[in-house]
């Protein structure tokens, strides 16, 4: 029986790459799935056809859209569309979080972008981390308990999980059903203080490494979640943007890595 997991090269990764070009280089790499940056700002119809051709010609399925980021202030109409064009690509995910401080108007925002959601059906991710305004695992299971939605996630990173003092143990009493995808990454035992969020952003933008390159507990994560479940490699790193300018390369060397990683740990299970 194949025990692999399904992996998904994540946008952050290519963040220079265009929808298409992430889903090219993601084909070519030999991921089994694709998550896209939406930007409603410069997604066109001629974007949405082009990807849907791209997916539909490779097999390749959207794992997530990104990022639907709440803020102070009244909801944000163009989250409703980008929701919309995640669904017209075939996403199974919409990936949020939260830069506001008002806890009710948080877990109302976020009520409202799982209404709309549910009936394409989406379910609706809700990330933790330490340089938002949902900085902790508690946090995050406080609005979901809260929000109470049928399509509602929880997103677990493995970096902000440990930059925040998570520990994968934590997630083990937690609904099974709350988790529809993780992101998995590796970096350094001790980073940042939880309480420097500059630096807390800038390691989880620029300075990521790829599994079984740092230290994080990754083998505890995946056993505390469930089995099988679908990992976003989110490997944001400026030195594999250097050291790959190429799309298509930076993508192949992440995906061998990852597989290299997760075969290590398969041989000792």
């Amino acid at each position: 029986m194949d025990r692999r997991p399904v992996l998904s090269l994540a946008s952050g990764v290519l963040p220079e790459a265009t929808p298409l070009q992430t889903v090219q280089a993601a084909t070519a790499s030999g991921f089994d799935a694709v998550g896209l940056w939406i930007d409603t700002t410069t997604w066109t119809p001629q974007t949405t056809r082009e990807v849907r051709q791209a997916t539909r010609d490779s097999g390749l399925p959207v794992l997530d859209a990104e990022v639907f980021w709440l803020r102070p202030g009244p909801g944000n109409p163009g989250h409703l569309q980008a929701i919309d064009i995640a669904a017209e690509i075939g996403a199974a995910n919409v990936l949020v979080v939260s830069s506001d401080p008002d806890v009710a108007a948080t877990v109302e925002k976020f009520i409202t972008l799982c209404e709309h959601a549910r009936a394409m059906p989406l379910r609706v991710a809700l990330e933790f981390g330490a340089f938002t305004d949902v900085p902790t695992l508690a946090a995050a299971v406080a609005i979901l308990r809260q929000a109470a939605q049928p399509n509602q996630a929880l997103l677990v990173d493995a970096l902000h999980l440990q930059r925040s003092g998570g520990r994968p143990a934590d997630l083990r009493h937690l609904p099974a059903d709350w988790f529809s995808y993780a992101q998995l990454c590796d970096a350094p035992l001790s980073g940042p203080s939880a309480s420097d969020r500059v630096a807390i952003r800038d390691e989880a933008v620029d300075r990521r490494l790829c599994p079984g390159e740092g230290a994080l507990p990754l083998a505890e994560l995946l056993q505390a979640l469930p089995a099988q479940l679908p990992l976003s490699v989110e490997v944001r790193s400026r030195r594999l943007r250097d050291d790959y300018p190429d799309f298509v390369a930076r993508a192949r060397e992440v995906e061998r890595l990852t597989r290299q990683w997760l075969s290590s740990r398969m041989s000792l299970a």
